[in-house]
């Protein structure tokens, strides 16, 4: 695993080809597979408890199941829960639910009730859990090529896979673990777009060829459409995706820029927003945005969904110039930005977005205090928190902080990268304190908290490669994070435990 380590990390400012031999490549995709089945090993066991819709899955689960049915969503009678959670799932009707959230990510939950049925609460979930899996493979492929280290990737694709609130996430049928694995999946192959694109720069401006005042068109880069679509399904999953299309595309536009200059480009920054910059436009916000339109084609090509048949009732409304189903559905649109940017119905889990890289007010997903004879003379407590690991995450705050200071004097694109998604993430929520917001929307941007976190050690490392101190600390610190997830596991998992076992884990106030 060390045979690109950290002392090569730490030199990865410049965008290029990350050449592995063969040996290497399947020892990398081999390490990949092995945390994969850390991730599955703390994702899938007793996947079905609880076996009741938790938090938010009333509406998800529900909706999904619908979309199957009718291709929109449904409306339910009132208080339905407990029938749905006991096998009565055909209670449906035809009429339209009016929903706030785009449909692609209960399309994912949707996956797991087409193969195991609505009636298992399993099948609640399975589409999330594979999700979960999914996305610690995905950073781990990320880590190893943004750091040029198969030993960073495995740090960063384990942290995630032992995390609370990824853990959490992957283990109930919400929408935000998806878009987790969407926008990383996206940085992911802005990644790779932005190697080939360094090596086929390289091989048209370098020697013997004489350097170039703007260089050359890069041509059609399929990774970057990837990222286009990739980024277009996160969007059609939570409107909190745009931030990342905006600050990922924005990134991968500089990857170009500073590509250009290290390829003796002469006028680099003017090449890199002329050729560049309109060709990154179309495929990720053009590709993007045709994307996010076909994540509604159920709602589309059915007549029943709420709204859809706004512009037949309402003729001569709205923007007339558009087709009668597509200027029904920016009304909708319409409709759930007004919802989303008025919300204030109070929710005892609420909690500013300052608090959330510390943890300060995590949200409970499910608490119950079941039959006593489970635990003996003592009460019992099940519950599911989507508390992250602690020690993680304020270890990964104090990381985030690290690396803002290598961006401003260092002029580090590697921190800068680690940053793109806590900007795109956590910023924009500043703007909507006066909502209704929540902690466990901070998971999306957990990934790029394990990156910085991971650059940090990395860094550390490397300043202290002659002190074995250095690493017995690291070593030791990785080592309590591993057993805070230990220790936190049932909680993250739904199991029975004793009140006084449950009680050992509120450290603060702020967490119960």
């Amino acid at each position: 695993m060390t045979s690109t380590g950290t002392t090569r990390a730490l030199d990865v400012a410049a965008p290029g080809v990350d050449a592995l031999g063969r040996r290497e490549r399947l020892a990398a995709w081999a390490w990949t597979l092995v945390v994969a089945a850390l991730a599955a090993a703390a994702r899938l066991p007793a996947l079905g408890r609880p076996d009741r819709l938790v938090f938010d899955e009333t509406y998800y689960v529900k909706d999904a199941w619908t979309l199957l049915n009718l291709g929109y969503e449904g409306a339910w009678p009132d208080d339905v829960d407990a029938a749905f959670a006991a096998g009565e799932v055909d209670t449906w009707s035809a009429d339209p639910a009016y929903v706030v959230h785009p449909p692609f990510g209960k399309w994912v939950i949707a996956l797991g009730l087409r193969l195991i049925g609505a009636q298992d609460p399993v099948g609640w979930r399975l589409g999330t859990a594979v999700a979960g899996i999914l996305a610690v493979v995905v950073l781990t492929r990320a880590a190893r090529r943004l750091f040029r280290s198969t030993a960073l990737g495995v740090l960063a694709g384990t942290l995630l896979a032992i995390d609370g609130s990824a853990i959490v996430h992957s283990r109930v049928a919400l929408l935000d673990g998806v878009l987790m694995l969407l926008v990383v999946a996206g940085f992911a192959a802005l990644l790779v777009d932005r190697d080939r694109a360094a090596e086929r720069l390289r091989a048209l401006t370098g020697p013997p060829r004489a350097p170039s005042g703007w260089g050359p068109w890069l041509g059609v880069r399929p990774w970057r459409l990837l990222a286009g679509v990739l980024l277009g399904l996160a969007v059609g999953t939570k409107w909190s995706a745009l931030t990342f299309a905006a600050v990922l595309g924005l990134l991968s536009v500089g990857w170009d820029a500073t590509a250009r200059r290290r390829a003796r480009v002469r006028h680099w920054w003017q090449a890199a927003l002329v050729r560049d910059a309109p060709w990154a436009f179309v495929s990720v916000v053009g590709v993007g945005a045709l994307t996010y339109v076909a994540t509604w084609t159920g709602w589309l090509a059915t007549s029943g969904g709420y709204h859809r048949r706004w512009a037949e009732l309402h003729p001569g409304e709205g923007i007339t110039w558009l087709p009668g189903p597509l200027r029904s559905l920016v009304q909708y649109h319409q409709d759930m930005w007004a919802f989303h940017t008025h919300v204030t119905t109070e929710h005892p889990y609420e909690a500013h977005p300052l608090g959330w890289l510390v943890q300060a007010r995590p949200t409970s997903f499910f608490y119950e205090s079941p039959d006593g004879a489970l635990c003996g003379a003592e009460r019992c407590a099940q519950t599911v928190t989507s508390l992250g690991n602690p020690l993680l995450w304020w270890a990964g705050t104090a990381a985030v902080l690290a690396c803002v200071w290598w961006v401003l004097r260092r002029r580090d694109h590697v921190a800068l990268a680690a940053l793109s998604g806590v900007v795109a993430g956590w910023l924009p929520w500043f703007a909507y304190t006066h909502r209704t917001i929540f902690t466990f929307y901070a998971v999306v941007l957990l990934p790029w908290l394990v990156l910085c976190l991971t650059w940090a050690v990395a860094r550390m490392l490397e300043w202290g490669r002659r002190d074995p101190l250095v690493r017995v600390i690291a070593v030791v610190a990785l080592g309590l994070v591993v057993a805070t997830s230990v220790f936190f596991w049932p909680l993250w998992t739904g199991q029975v435990t004793t009140l006084r076992f449950w009680q050992l884990h509120q450290w603060f106030p702020s967490w119960v």
